[in-house]
C-alpha cells in the first residue's frame, strides 16, 4: 500500500464515470471464458426440459449439434457433454461407458460433423451416468467404490471418447491415480494432444441434486459419495489433490462446486500457477433462477456478479449453464 492519504487520494475519483470504471476494471470477462454444459438424451428431435434446472433441457444428438453451432456463434469456445443414459443400458459395471456408439460418442461425432474444429468438446469421465446404482465407480460386495478396478474402466472410457473425437477428457470420479493412467493410455492410443482437465478438488456437496436429475442417476444413487469426493471442511487436502493431478499429467484443474470454494480456487492459482477452472454447478444455477423468480434481485446482475467472482478468484474459465445467457450479455 502507498503512503497516500485523504484528500490527496480519493479512491472514488475513478468511480465517478462509466468510462472511468471500465478503464480501471481489474477483472474482465468475455465469452471465451465460458464452457457450456449440455445434457444428451436418446431419440431425435427431442428437447426435455429439466424441472429442477429451469431453462435447461436434455437434447437429442441432433439438438446437441445445434447447440454447438449456437456456441460458436456466441463465441463460447467449448461445450461439455453429459449423457442421460437409457435405463435399460445401465448396469452394475457401467459397461455402456465403453460402447463406441453410446450417447456420448454419438454426440461427439455429431458436434464434430456440425462444427469441425470451431468448438472444443469436453467429455465427462465417470461411471455414474452408466451404472444402475448411481455411483461413479465399481462396487465391492459391501457397497464400497473400489479404486483400482474403477480406474481400469475409466481409462477405457477415456480412450473411447478420444477415439470419437473428444478434445478434453475431464475425469470427475475422484479415484486416486486415474489422471496418470488416462494420460499414459492417451499417449499409447495416439491421442497425445487430447487434454485432461481434472476434477481435482471435487467436494461431496449438497449442490449437485439437479445435475443428478439431469443425467438420471439421482433416483438410483445408493448411499453417498463421501468415500471419494472431498470433505467440504478441507482445504489443504485440496492442494494435495491438485498437486498430484498436475504431477500425473493434468493440463488444467477444476474446483467443484464453485462459489462456496472461491478460497480453494484462489489458493490453487497462487500456489500452482496452472489453468484453474470452476464448475458453477446445478444447485448454484438453480438458486440464481429461484432468487430471480422470487424478486430478490435482477437475474442478469446475479449471474454476472457470480461469474466475475470466479474470474477474480483466479479462474481461467467457468463451466456454467448460464453460458449462452452470459455470452449474449457480454456480446452486447
Amino acid at each position: 500500500m502507498s503512503d497516500a492519504s485523504y484528500p490527496a487520494t480519493r479512491l472514488r475519483r475513478t468511480r465517478v464515470s462509466g468510462w472511468s470504471r471500465a478503464m480501471h476494471r481489474e477483472t474482465v470477462m468475455t465469452p471465451a471464458d465460458l464452457i457450456w454444459p449440455l445434457f444428451v438424451t436418446g431419440g431425435s428431435g427431442i428437447e426435455e426440459p429439466i424441472a429442477s434446472l429451469p431453462g435447461v433441457s436434455r437434447w437429442s444428438v441432433d439438438g446437441i449439434a445445434k447447440r454447438a453451432k449456437e456456441a460458436v456463434e456466441l463465441g463460447i469456445p467449448c461445450i461439455a457433454l453429459f449423457p442421460n443414459t437409457q435405463p435399460e443400458r445401465r448396469s452394475d459395471d457401467g459397461a455402456e461407458a465403453l460402447n463406441p456408439d453410446n450417447l456420448m460418442c454419438q454426440a461427439i461425432r455429431a458436434v464434430r460433423d456440425a462444427c469441425g474444429g470451431d468448438v472444443g468438446i469436453l467429455t465427462d469421465v465417470a461411471l455414474d451416468p452408466y451404472t444402475s446404482h448411481g455411483q461413479d465407480g465399481l462396487l465391492d460386495t459391501s457397497g464400497y467404490v473400489v479404486n483400482d478396478d474403477t480406474v481400469a474402466v475409466l481409462v477405457d472410457q477415456a480412450v473411447n471418447q478420444a477415439n470419437a473425437g473428444a478434445d478434453i477428457i475431464a475425469p470427475s470420479d475422484m479415484m486416486d491415480g486415474r489422471v496418470r493412467a488416462i494420460r499414459m493410455a492417451l499417449e499409447m492410443s495416439n491421442h497425445p494432444n487430447v487434454q485432461i482437465m481434472a476434477y481435482s478438488a471435487k467436494y461431496a456437496s449438497a449442490f449437485y441434486g439437479p445435475f443428478r436429475d439431469a443425467v438420471g442417476s439421482g433416483g438410483l444413487l445408493k448411499g453417498d459419495k463421501k468415500s471419494y469426493q472431498m470433505d467440504p471442511a478441507n482445504g489443504d487436502e485440496a492442494m494435495r489433490e491438485i498437486a498430484l493431478d498436475i504431477a500425473e499429467g493434468a493440463d488444467s484443474v477444476m474446483v467443484k462446486p464453485g462459489l462456496a470454494y472461491l478460497d480453494i480456487i484462489w489458493r490453487a492459482k497462487q500456489r500452482f500457477g496452472v489453468p484453474v477452472f470452476a464448475y458453477q454447478v446445478s444447485g448454484e444455477y438453480a438458486l440464481i433462477e429461484a432468487g430471480a423468480a422470487s424478486g430478490i434481485a435482477d437475474r442478469e446482475a446475479l449471474l454476472m456478479e457470480k461469474l466475475l467472482a470466479f474470474k477474480r478468484a483466479g479462474c481461467s474459465g467457468v463451466l456454467t449453464y448460464h453460458a449462452p445467457v452470459a455470452a449474449r450479455l457480454l456480446n452486447g
